[in-house]
């Protein structure tokens, strides 16, 4: 069992926590607590290294569920509760923290998402859990968006990393050319005048969501066929990208399934 919080174990799980530089010279993702751990092992992520303690996952029944399938597996070592705080990024950490490999999926149909310096992790994981809820095929995260393999972003995304094809660090070209095969690019943009529902998802389509602070960029409009806003009653100017982003994509569903009426 570790017990030293000076193991190169704990070193590599800190290093990945805090270095994106790190992430993609490993290709790899810091996850942390028992149902992220969890949901990662039921879409057949690789765990490259696991640290686990075991009395603190045996307090709870999905922390024992946990921890049989832990138990034995390679890579996956015993650790005390210390040892794993000490790896963690969270204050209250569940007693396991595991670094898995980047998942390698192919596009998919479905809508092309497209985060156009989205900066807030948060917003970041919601919409990446919003989009593999809603059935998207691709996510491109353009230039001055958040890692999407930062811890903060893989914990509000919910295990969306493995079962939704990303493609990081896309650069304007790389985005125009994955658009491509898209007839319909919508741009969500509070002063445009068709509201979100107006718009047409049953055709191959993409949308760019811009960041909190500025909308989507010009190069995003420049590739955009459409501009499209959500209608509100209250006072507010708009809504956060997270919540703005995921409102369209759950329009674009009961399109693609019940259709546009």
């Amino acid at each position: 069992m570790i017990s030293s919080a000076s193991n190169p174990q704990v070193k590599l799980l800190r290093a990945l926590r805090g270095s994106p530089k790190e992430r993609r010279g490993a290709r790899s993702l810091v996850l942390e607590g028992v149902r992220l751990v969890a949901d990662a092992l039921d879409s057949g992520a690789e765990l490259r290294l696991a640290l686990y303690a075991p009395d603190q996952l045996g307090a709870t029944p999905e922390g024992a569920a946990l921890l049989d399938r832990l138990a034995g597996r390679p890579n996956c070592l015993e650790a005390t509760p210390g040892v794993v705080a000490a790896a963690a990024d969270t204050q209250h950490p569940q007693g396991v923290v595991a670094a898995a490999a980047w998942p390698d999926l192919e596009p998919q149909g479905g809508v092309r998402l497209v985060l156009d310096a989205i900066q807030d992790p948060g917003n970041v994981g919601t919409l990446l859990r919003s989009a593999e809820a809603a059935g998207a095929g691709l996510v491109l995260c353009a230039p001055g968006t958040a890692d999407p393999y930062s811890p903060k972003v893989v914990r509000a995304a919910m295990g969306a990393h493995f079962r939704l094809p990303i493609l990081a660090d896309a650069d304007w070209d790389a985005i125009g050319y994955e658009l491509g095969g898209s007839a319909l690019v919508y741009a969500a943009d509070a002063g445009a005048s068709m509201p979100y529902y107006a718009a047409d998802w049953k055709q191959p389509a993409a949308l760019i969501v811009g960041s909190e602070a500025h909308g989507v960029s010009a190069a995003g409009l420049a590739l955009a066929t459409h501009r499209i806003n959500i209608p509100m009653l209250g006072r507010a100017e708009s809504l956060n990208a997270g919540v703005a982003g995921s409102v369209i994509l759950f329009e674009a569903l009961r399109q693609r399934t019940r259709g546009r009426t």
